[in-house]
């Protein structure tokens, strides 16, 4: 099954403040990862090619690393994810720069249930809820992202698993 999945924003800013945000990524100053709410990202050092880290159950390498332009993520796990996210930014019209997220994979194996059954609808989630953060981390003002009630259950599900585990 082959997946790809894009989430952008357009942002009143200038290619280098909009920059940083990718820059900050998995740091004490991210303005971009919504850590907050989700699992944190990090990494075994800092960002730069080759680095290992992830969030939550996903896990993955940093394979390109362009500071303050984009940053691409090899997926190690969850098993049957073949591919690669990362985020970019790019001069857009009207003085805007377009935030985006583009995740390119195939799912093979028990990925081709966990994706749209599980992974998606919180990928998908917690994408819009970093793009809010970066918009507001500029100035802006985004309609927040509302989760649906699967993502709600979802969420509800995995923290009672991790708690029974625990």
């Amino acid at each position: 099954m082959n997946i790809r999945n894009v989430h952008c924003r357009m942002l009143p800013t200038s290619l280098k403040a909009a920059g940083k945000l990718i820059d900050g990524l998995a740091s004490d100053e991210d303005r971009l990862w919504p850590w907050e709410r989700w699992p944190a990202m990090r990494f075994d050092g800092p960002l730069a090619v080759g680095a290992k880290g992830g969030h939550g159950p996903v896990r993955y390498t940093i394979q390109v690393y362009e500071p303050g332009r984009s940053i691409l993520f090899r997926f190690s796990a969850p098993t049957g994810f073949v591919g690669t996210h990362g985020f970019s930014v790019e001069s857009a019209d009207s003085g805007k720069v377009r935030l985006m997220h583009t995740l390119d994979m195939v799912a093979v194996g028990p990925a081709r249930l966990s994706w749209p059954l599980v992974f998606r609808p919180l990928h998908d989630a917690l994408l819009e809820d970093a793009l809010d953060k970066a918009e507001c981390s500029l100035g802006g003002q985004p309609t927040a992202a509302r989760w649906s009630p699967y993502v709600w259950a979802l969420r509800r599900l995995l923290r009672r698993r991790r708690s029974a585990v625990e």
